[in-house]
């Protein structure tokens, strides 16, 4: 197990990376995706999709909801009578959103999702949106985002209806109130998690957070009732790469963000909270005792996985921008070789404390001509390859071994509970092949 580098102490080694930079032909799922797991988290919350039947048969796939179940998602269909001006759009809008609320009156907050027809079309969802916020507020919330894969990667979902919602968060009122009474002590700093994850990864993180005695929000929380008060006295910690509007958004409300890895593995889980506990002033006696038992199961169950990849090569393509995340981990903490890791956007502010932990000389590529790349990733016959759906039957025909991507994101994998969790998503994939070809 490679010893835990204190972020200020690493190495430099990708910080100055100049990236192999292409732009054509991608593959990757639209932004709607991410309402698979927005709508589970937020518990009182309605993902409107205003799409296509494709956009409707997209999310019905992908999300597995069986014909019994009740989901918070739906699609308000555009057809050819929209298309065809023959129908007002926004008047059949309205009527699918009353029918909608009158139907699910447990709905507090309404997501107006835009997509590829809506936006090809035109439609302003976002007067949209504010039209159906005059009639139905206070009782239901309706605001609205673009779901669109025309020029983002399909996390960028969550960082667009995340982004929506910063402006509508409770101010903190205690740094007013702190200086009306003159008590500096008053402001105390409040610390807020960013990004959807698990209910139980939340628990976890929540209770080894609150062992250091931090009070912690997390955004978005289980219901929109509950959302965390934001101002300049909040520090936050991105739990997902690919937030970079949320973040802006936060910021541009005052808070302030904690540089850290991403809290992936044992090395990547142990700065993310060191960065909380520095920031908060917890001594290390007290971090060490909040972390030192979660941290030596992992420990020991990533020694497990560790035998079978350790000298691997792996190869990632672009997809979820968890790509930088995920190669140090596989590296440092599981002792595979990387040999391309490919991101649809290098967010280099957000990635400093990642790609200094990757070994110098990493070639890392960002966007995509997935010609190119694939003919890169034959010529140098990895191991393992890390690529979207769309790729992987072609590269296993191909005789190589391939991870669903898309799997990483749909998986909880953050914190020490997981961390052997992630390890095995990717040693099943060589334990099939050896199953195979026995």
């Amino acid at each position: 197990m490679s010893p835990v580098i204190p972020i200020k102490a690493a190495a430099s080694g990708c910080t100055d990376v100049v990236p192999l930079v292409q732009r054509g032909q991608r593959e990757v799922f639209c932004g709607l995706t991410g309402i698979i797991w927005l709508h589970r988290k937020i518990q009182d919350a309605f993902f409107l999709v205003v799409g296509s039947r494709t956009c409707a048969h997209l999310i019905q796939s992908a999300a597995g909801v069986m014909i019994f179940a009740e989901p918070r998602f739906g699609t308000a269909i555009i057809d050819e009578r929209d298309l065809a001006g023959l129908a007002d759009v926004h008047e059949e809008l309205d009527r699918v959103v009353s029918q909608l609320l009158t139907r699910r009156p447990d709905i507090r907050l309404l997501f107006l999702v835009g997509s590829c027809p809506s936006e090809v079309i035109k439609l302003d969802l976002s007067r949209a949106a504010e039209r159906q916020n005059r009639l139905h507020h206070p009782a239901v919330r309706v605001l609205n985002y673009s779901g669109s894969g025309i020029e983002t990667t399909f996390t960028q979902g969550e960082d667009a209806c995340l982004a929506a919602l910063v402006p509508t968060l409770p101010a903190d009122t205690s740094v007013a109130a702190a200086a009306l009474t003159h008590d500096a002590q008053a402001a105390e700093k409040s610390l807020l998690v960013v990004g959807t994850l698990a209910d139980v990864v939340e628990d976890q993180l929540r209770h080894l957070l609150q062992k250091m005695g931090l009070n912690v929000s997390f955004f978005p929380p289980r219901n929109s009732q509950a959302m965390p008060a934001v101002g300049p006295n909040t520090r936050f910690l991105l739990a997902q790469p690919f937030l970079a509007d949320t973040a802006r958004a936060l910021q541009s409300r005052g808070a302030k963000a904690l540089s850290a890895p991403f809290p992936l593995g044992v090395e990547g889980t142990t700065a993310w909270l060191q960065a909380a506990a520095t920031e908060f002033g917890v001594s290390p006696e007290r971090f060490e005792q909040a972390i030192a038992a979660p941290r030596q199961r992992a420990e020991k169950a990533l020694a497990v996985q560790r035998e079978m990849l350790q000298g691997q090569r792996i190869f990632f393509f672009p997809d979820s921008q968890l790509e930088i995340p995920l190669a140090r981990f596989v590296h440092r903490e599981l002792g595979m070789n990387l040999v391309e890791v490919g991101t649809p956007y290098l967010h280099r502010q957000h990635m400093a404390a990642e790609l200094a932990w990757l070994p110098a000389g990493t070639r890392i590529s960002e966007g995509q001509d997935v010609d190119l790349q694939l003919e890169r990733c034959l010529a140098d016959a990895p191991d393992m390859v890390v690529c979207g759906l769309g790729l992987a039957n072609p590269l296993e025909a191909q005789g190589l071994t391939t991870k669903w991507a898309i799997e990483l994101v749909f998986t909880p994998i953050q914190g020490y509970e997981q961390a052997a969790d992630l390890a095995g998503l990717f040693s099943r994939p060589l334990k099939r092949r050896l199953k195979l070809a026995a």
